[in-house]
């Protein structure tokens, strides 16, 4: 008797941590379900992006007596590019942006990178502004190997802001 209280109390324990563990999954995203914006428009499917990053500059200072540790007092926010990189295709808008900046005419975009959640609905975006295109690469070309052409553009941005739509609601 005293065997099944204590199984059955394991048991429900066990069902618990169970439902927890299927709720947090339904909050955890996969990162291949991902579109760009730029200037409110969809820019052809990206595979890939990488440079989602912020970080606070600080400066440390020692005061003179206290040699347990240093004063650390922020500076400013920088962020690094984004790199953008999608299959090559017909299109050559990302080529023509880059070539405009090349060139002298910067034109610079507002953009978003907007993540979904396994049913397709808004996660969570996080936009970027004043952004233009300081390099473009085009596919590394090999006839031994048969992979996708890919191109890349980076471009630089002035800061990012995040927007998580289903706690913001």
């Amino acid at each position: 008797m005293l065997q099944s209280k204590y199984a059955r109390k394991q048991e429900k324990s066990l069902l618990k941590k169970a439902e927890a563990g299927a709720d947090l999954r339904k909050e955890v995203s996969s990162t291949f379900r991902f579109i760009v914006e730029l200037d409110g428009l969809q820019a052809a499917g990206f595979s890939e992006v990488s440079g989602l990053q912020s970080e606070i500059e600080y400066e440390e200072i020692a005061e003179g007596g206290v040699n347990t540790h240093f004063h650390r007092l922020p500076k400013r926010v920088k962020s690094p590019p984004l790199v953008l990189k999608r299959g090559l295709s017909l299109s050559t808008d990302l080529w023509n942006w880059y070539s405009s900046a090349m060139n002298g005419q910067i034109t610079r975009k507002t953009g978003s990178i907007i993540m979904y959640d396994q049913d397709g609905d808004e996660l969570c975006r996080w936009n970027f502004a004043e952004a233009y295109p300081i390099k473009w690469s085009g596919p590394e070309l090999n006839a031994m190997r048969s992979e996708v052409a890919v191109e890349s553009i980076e471009i630089v941005h002035n800061g990012l802001t995040a927007y998580d739509k289903k706690r913001n609601k």
